[in-house]
């Protein structure tokens, strides 16, 4: 920004404390033009340094600070633009003028801040000479001084620009010979001064109090780190002779308990590397790292010792950028002095020292020793690998789970390189997974995984072989490495699998066929289950092989196409692996990178991988005939797998091969249309009652095969592909058929030919369509749409007739049930809206159906609006309604580009149709209402609240269709966006109560989270945050979206007329109230990082169930159990026995008679079974009445029955009197009194009292009929 505009922004001031300084630059430019000078930089400079001489008192400091600091704020903007030359030559008299503002204790924040711009625009104008001067006299060295005084200031802006100063001045030293600013060792020294001053006070009150390492207690450590920092930060970095104090302080400062503390002295030594990581200052970085080295702690310091391990770590990650191959020679020797940290007692220790030796091996271990590597580099490598297995010793027992990590990424750093140097590490650890009494397996294998992924599985199983076929004795089986081969093999010798794996899967294959017919035991499953990883293997195999075109011949081509027919339930892993074998390759020539860098990823060049990919095309042919058969064989939801083969392969095969398979599939469609077209009827229906376990007609598997051919043909067989597609669409008796037919168009879409014959053929294509529209089945509608938009999308602005044409379409498929047909019909309005915006010309009399004398119009958006809105006149309410929805949807899309007058005429016209008595219309005109309140501009819909309030307020009280809860979210919307007056303005007086009942809704919720916010129950932020993804689009969420709590709140405006509801515990669990954690057993604390924590946490209060205690069985001298007490009597004396029986209970007393009686009782009794029409059972449902009945006095019920009557009341059940013979055996609470309150506590259940006329009810539970009823 130059000058100008900067006083261009000061002259027009907005804000208040910028006036003054305005007025101040006014004067300055008044005076310069006064004195006939130029407002140039130098100026403005002399001008303004007269003028702050007038604001210093001579020795004292600030006169004026307003006027100071105003004067030195344009001062600081001047002075950027003065040559370098004129700033040395006055460097005394600048200094001067502004030293007051720099030194006085009064100064404000802001003119230091200004005076601290001045005087570093002032030293980097300076040169070597003036930098030699003394720091007694007013030179820079004097300056820097006062920066460095700053640059400790309370006042965190201004210690922040002077430590900025200080960084920048040492960035840029005068040009001499040296590495440092001159000023870099004054800067230094002081900076050390200042900190080691802090960190004696910091201890003096450590011993004084016990919060004196808080962050707040002590900042003038935190200080003296940031201006450590700011000068380490610069381009030469530390002086070279101050690295050996600096570290001793700053292990120093480690040392402390302050977490603060600690990370401000990483930051200074992170800053410190980085400052190293060029090569301009890499001269520093062997000096520092011995400094670092000498002072390493104790091995128990298990507060320190993690530190420094951390920054030698990081200090030989920048050593390893600067110089690879010399730290990759110190390798050894760092990796044996950090792996003693290892065998420390102390668990942080233990993992710090974990964490460094990967650091070390993924940072120090440079590409060109990988790729090629020396004699001397060889020799480094074995002692690596030396080390690396040393770790294994039981001496480091205790760390063998961080070993374990450290041996991970040693078989990552040395990929390829660990196959002879790493065979003993295999062996240990094979050994200790063997080891009953070793508990880190998963640990185990996965460094077995990892040295699978870099030696190759080859590698592997030559020290760890799977002992599967031919087990020798004290040789164990493993075939616990086909799952670790199976994840982890990758980029390696496709002939290993042919010669290792393809015996043993047909060696447990031809034990699995000797077994026959008979019923599988164990031992058969489990040869089936090593068949079945064995063949899982292959995809890895097939994972950039390094020998492709020698192992994949023609015999494999062939033992895999006979596995494809033969065993089905290998063809998900084969087809996988033949799908991987093409896209590997495609993927490693589409990658952008240098040659070097794919070599050292992947071990395959680009010219490789287009070599294997030619190879495979040669064979692509036979291939696909072979998974074409098997696709036909195969049931429609297992066919996924094949198809994307068949697309992998297609994309690799020649033209030539190409057309002939098309014309081959074509011919076999054409064929099975003319069957299927000549089939019988009765035939033809019974073809159509397909189930998951039948196989689908030819022509769709045909035509599965064609669409997939699709996208790679040349573009001479697309009229062709065209003409069939033309036969199918008309085909009313095969809709599958006809969808997949209308998936062709989206498909080709996506091909570059396919987009060409789009847009060459696109007036064919129109006539298809518009011609097939009467033949679309429901199945096939969404399939249409698309293609619709595809062909739409290919319209060129000539044929824009053809929206128009199928405009009526697009607009009732937005009702359609399918959510897939409706939001594809919604995408359809949108781009037709689009192309439409774009202009043209439109011919309505090519428009069917409409006059040939139709002028032509100009296409654009208000043109678009025009047509929709002509389904508003429709003759049934389903298509108005279908207009209302498609109106919606494109008003929301396109509001911001139509003219307001356009928009304001929609929103009139149909806020009318909210007076309609359609429910579906004025459903529709619900969710155009809430869009233009949500999304509209305020200006637009504030006059037409007028209209709209009313009109929504009419259907307030209809309950159908959630009419009131939709119209009460659409009011509160207008609430909250327009305010409550303006929307109470326009209700009607039946409506008012509606919008108090939300402001006092409104009111409530504000002070439920005001009291919850106390409470610390409820964060707004997550439940905002989890109201997120909710919608898929912008415009379902406008139509959709509502507040949390709206829906409970609608029955609280009906209180008089419904009762309260009971809160939603699903809604408290959302909003944090309802959530509850199961206390554990043993009172443990419950561990939220556990995998079987979620299932310890609920939404509703967990209910302590009593557990059954189980009681010792009573047996006699024989053994014999015994049923009740000792004594013989059957009865029990104990009511909590749990086999005790009441005997008074029971219809059986233990005679013949009472034996006979419940068993009658049990056959024709009331709780009896017996069978219904149609000899089903049927049970009673019906209450026993013999304990649980409420029984009262027979003349207490006849004289209570009297009273009621006498008031005009009685008991009904079931539209007749309460009627009977009652006893009772409760308390009587009071004669005619408590039998009335005794009755109004029993509800008697019309079931279980109703009698049919003329039945008397006798002991037993029967019942008789009199001779009345007989006779009826």
């Amino acid at each position: 920004m130059s000058l100008e505009e900067k006083l261009d922004k000061i002259r027009s001031p907005k804000l208040q404390n910028q006036r003054e300084t305005a007025i101040v630059l006014s004067a300055v430019e008044d005076t310069l033009k006064e004195q006939h000078h130029d407002p140039s930089p130098t100026g403005y400079l002399a001008a303004l340094l007269a003028l702050l001489s007038q604001a210093n008192i001579p020795n004292r400091g600030v006169k004026s600070s307003d006027l100071a600091s105003s004067v030195v704020y344009l001062l600081d903007l001047v002075i950027d633009h003065v040559p370098a030359a004129l700033l040395r030559a006055k460097f005394s008299q600048i200094l001067t003028s502004i030293a007051p503002s720099l030194t006085s204790g009064d100064a404000t924040a802001p003119l230091l801040r200004s005076s601290i711009g001045c005087l570093e625009t002032l030293l980097l104008a300076q040169d070597g000479a003036a930098w030699t001067q003394p720091q007694t006299e007013i030179s820079p060295r004097r300056a820097v001084a006062g920066l460095l005084a700053l640059a400790s200031d309370q006042r965190p802006k201004v210690r922040k620009r002077a430590q900025d100063a200080i960084t920048h001045i040492l960035q840029h030293p005068p040009p001499t010979p040296s590495l440092d600013h001159p000023v870099a060792d004054m800067c230094a020294e002081t900076a050390m001064l200042t900190l080691s001053d802090a960190l004696v006070v910091s201890s003096v009150s450590k011993r004084q109090s016990k919060d004196a390492m808080k962050e707040g207690s002590q900042p003038g450590l935190i200080h003296a780190l940031h201006l450590v920092k700011a000068i380490s930060s610069a381009s030469g970095g530390w002086p070279s002779r101050k690295i050996e104090p600096l570290c001793e302080v700053l292990m120093g400062v480690s040392r402390s308990n302050n977490e603060y503390l600690t990370l401000a002295a990483f930051e200074v030594f992170e800053v410190i590397f980085q400052g190293m990581a060029d090569q301009f200052s890499s001269s520093k970085l062997p000096r520092l790292m011995e400094a670092l080295s000498e002072l390493t702690p104790s091995q128990n310091d298990s507060q320190l010792l993690p530190a420094w391990i951390a920054v030698i770590s990081r200090g030989y990650d920048v050593s390893a950028q600067i110089d690879p191959e010399g730290t990759f020679h110190k390798l050894p020797e760092l990796f044996g002095k950090v792996s003693e940290f290892l065998s420390s007692a102390s668990y942080e220790i233990r993992v710090s020292a974990s964490e460094c030796l990967i650091s070390f091996l993924v940072n120090c271990v440079p590409d060109s020793v990988i790729a090629e590597p020396s004699a001397i580099d060889e020799k480094t490598l074995e002692k690596v690998a030396r080390s690396a297995q040393d770790l294994l010793n039981v001496r480091f027992q205790a760390a063998w789970m961080e070993v374990f990590n450290v041996e991970a990424a040693f078989f990552e750093a040395l990929r390829w390189r660990a196959i002879p140097l790493a065979r003993s590490i295999l062996t240990i650890i094979d050994e200790l997974r063997a080891s009953v009494s070793f508990n880190g397996k998963k640990e185990a294998d996965m460094v077995i995984g990892k040295a699978i992924q870099s030696m190759g599985p080859e590698a592997v199983l030559g020290v760890l072989p799977l002992n599967l076929i031919r087990s020798q004795k004290g040789q164990p089986g493993r075939a616990w490495l086909l799952p670790l081969l199976r994840d982890n093999v990758i980029n390696t010798k496709l002939t290993h699998f042919r010669s290792e794996f393809v015996p043993l899967s047909e060696a447990m294959y031809q034990r699995v066929i000797d077994h026959g017919e008979s019923e599988k035991t164990m031992e058969v499953k489990i040869f089936e289950t090593i068949v079945h990883q064995t063949w899982s293997l292959l995809p890895g195999y097939a994972n950039l092989p390094l020998d492709l075109v020698q192992a994949f011949d023609q015999d494999f081509a062939e033992l895999l196409s006979n596995l494809l027919y033969s065993q089905p339930e290998l063809r998900p892993d084969i087809c996988r692996a033949l799908q991987i074998l093409v896209e590997s390759n495609q993927e490693l020539l589409a990658v952008d990178a240098k040659e070097h860098e794919v070599l050292m990823r992947s071990r395959v060049t680009k010219t490789s991988a287009q070599t294997n990919l030619d190879h495979l095309s040669n064979l692509s042919g036979n291939l696909l005939a072979v998974l074409f058969n098997v696709y036909t064989q195969t049931l429609p939801q297992f066919r996924g797998y094949i198809l994307q083969c068949i697309n992998a392969y297609l994309s690799i095969t020649k033209e030539k091969e190409l057309l002939e398979t098309f014309v081959r599939v074509t011919e076999m469609l054409e064929n099975a249309l003319v069957e299927t077209t000549t089939q019988p009827q009765p035939t033809k229906q019974s073809s159509k009652g397909s189930s998951s376990s039948q196989m689908p007609p030819t022509t769709h598997t045909l035509m599965d095969l064609i669409i997939t051919l699709s996208i790679y043909l040349p573009l001479a067989t697309f009229p062709q592909l065209f003409t069939l597609t033309s036969r199918i669409l008309p085909l009313t008796d095969d809709p599958q058929l006809q969808k997949k037919a209308y998936k062709l168009l989206p498909r080709l879409a996506t091909s570059e030919n396919g987009a060409l014959a789009l847009g060459s053929r696109n007036r064919d294509l129109q006539s298809l369509i518009l011609s097939s529209a009467a033949t679309a089945s429901p199945p096939a509608r969404r399939d249409r749409l698309l293609s619709l938009a595809t062909i739409i999308d290919h319209l060129p602005s000539s044929d824009l007739y053809f929206i128009p044409s199928i405009l009526s379409e697009a607009v009732i498929a937005t009702k359609e049930v399918n959510e897939k047909a409706r939001s594809a019909a919604f995408d359809l309005l949108v781009l037709m809206g689009r192309k439409m915006g774009t202009g043209g010309t439109i011919e309505q009399s090519r428009i069917p159906h409409i006059d040939p004398a139709a002028p032509t119009v100009e296409a654009s958006l208000e043109e678009f609006f025009t047509m929709v809105s002509a389904g508003l006149v429709g003759e049934t309410p389903h298509m108005v309604s279908a207009s209302i929805t498609a109106l919606t949807r494109i008003l929301y899309e396109f509001h911001r580009q139509l003219p307001h007058s356009v928009v304001e005429d929609l929103i009139s016209t149909l806020s009318l149709f909210l007076t309609s008595n359609n429910r579906e219309i004025v459903r529709s005109c619900l969710g155009f209402t809430k869009v233009i309140v949500v999304s509209l501009p305020t200006e637009i819909v504030l006059p037409r609240l007028e209209a709209l309030v009313p009109g929504l307020l009419s259907w307030s009280k209809e309950h159908k269709s959630r009419f009131r809860a939709k119209v009460k979210h659409i009011v509160e919307r207008m609430i909250r966006r327009f305010g409550v007056h303006e929307v109470e303005k326009w209700c009607p007086e039946d409506g008012k109560k509606l919008v108090q009942n939300i402001r006092k809704t409104k009111e409530r919720k504000k002070r439920k989270k005001s009291e919850a916010a106390e409470e610390g129950v409820e964060n707004d932020e997550e439940r905002e945050i989890s109201r997120k993804g909710r919608f898929e689009s912008e415009y379902e969420e406008a139509i959709y979206d509502s507040d949390d709590d709206e829906e409970s709140d609608v029955a609280s405006n009906d209180a008089d007329r419904a009762p309260k509801a009971k809160p939603n515990n699903q809604k408290a669990a959302i909003n944090g109230r309802g959530t509850y954690i199961t206390e554990l057993p043993d009172d443990e604390p419950l561990d939220l990082l556990s995998a079987s924590a979620l299932s310890h946490i609920s939404s509703s209060k967990p209910v302590q169930f009593k557990s059954r205690t189980r009681t010792k069985a009573k047996v006699d001298l024989d053994g014999k159990l015994i049923f009740g007490n000792a004594n013989g009597t059957g009865r029990a004396d104990d009511d909590t026995e749990p086999m005790a029986v009441d005997p008074e209970e029971e219809l059986g007393d233990g005679t013949l008679e009472g034996g006979i009686n419940a068993y009658v009782e049990a056959i024709r009794g009331r709780d009896s079974v017996h069978r219904g029409r149609g000899g089903r059972l049927k049970f009673s449902n019906k209450r026993n009445r013999g304990g649980d009945e409420m029984e009262v006095d027979e003349e207490e019920a006849v004289e209570d029955k009297k009273q009621r009557n006498a008031r005009g009341s009685f008991v009904k059940t079931r539209g007749r009197e309460l009627n009977g013979s009652i006893r009772s055996t409760m308390t009587n609470r009071g004669g005619r009194d408590g039998a009335r309150s005794s009755l109004a506590k029993k509800r008697f259940d019309p079931k279980t009292q109703r009698k049919g006329l003329g039945v008397q009810k006798v002991k037993g539970g029967r019942v008789e009929k009199t001779s009345a009823s007989r006779r009826r």
